[in-house]
């Protein structure tokens, strides 16, 4: 018998929604360096990716109602699961009434060879993106990418169209991981792209 995976789980008063264990990043500040869990979850680790209607099957065994908002994030970059994804937010759009957010790196542009940006329409209310560090040559060192240096761009790039698609673009700092100079140039970056900026907790 295939031992349970933890595909939803809770956070604060947000339902997560866990769909990979892959991702171009090994952040040096990345929670799952040191832990196997977030929230109110066992283990996030997967032992392969659900299917889309495995995802939609877990539903039923939650109150969704009794959530704030329904989120695309666990130990992997979601991104990496795109196909899944977008099938499990239309699902989510036609039967619940509830915000969607993307917490991703911002680089699924490079991830699935196209703009995705657009795709985002109608299914995500919030995208939530890594900033991590104003500069760039810093940035890939916080990040440790395996796409390089150009990761920063395309993060940046990424966060410009999703402006065009969806709602509301944050782009987010780890609280401690850079100065508070560091901070003020992030936000002014946010600022031109017309994105909120925060500075979110490192267990957040």
């Amino acid at each position: 018998m295939e031992k349970k995976m933890e595909i939803l789980y809770k956070v604060h008063n947000n339902l997560y929604i866990n769909l990979t264990n892959r991702c171009p990043y090994s952040c040096t500040f990345c929670l799952r360096q040191k832990m196997d869990k977030v929230g109110e979850s066992d283990t996030l680790w997967l032992l392969r990716e659900p299917t889309a209607e495995e995802v939609i099957e877990e539903f039923k065994k939650w109150d969704v109602d009794s959530f704030h908002e329904i989120v695309f994030c666990g130990f992997g970059e979601p991104t990496e699961a795109f196909d899944v994804l977008k099938k499990v937010a239309e699902f989510i759009k036609s039967k619940y009434n509830k915000p969607i957010r993307l917490n991703t790196n911002g680089v699924g542009n490079l991830i699935n060879k196209r703009n995705i940006a657009p795709e985002l329409k109608g299914l995500i209310d919030t995208v939530s993106i890594s900033l991590n560090n104003p500069d760039p040559e810093e940035y890939a060192k916080l990040v440790r990418s395996k796409y390089g240096v150009k990761s920063f761009q395309e993060m940046i790039d990424f966060a410009k169209e999703c402006k065009k698609y969806v709602p509301n673009v944050v782009m987010s700092t780890v609280d401690t991981t850079i100065s508070h100079e560091e901070e003020k140039k992030c936000k002014e970056i946010c600022d031109k792209i017309g994105a909120e900026y925060r500075i979110r907790p490192w267990e957040d």
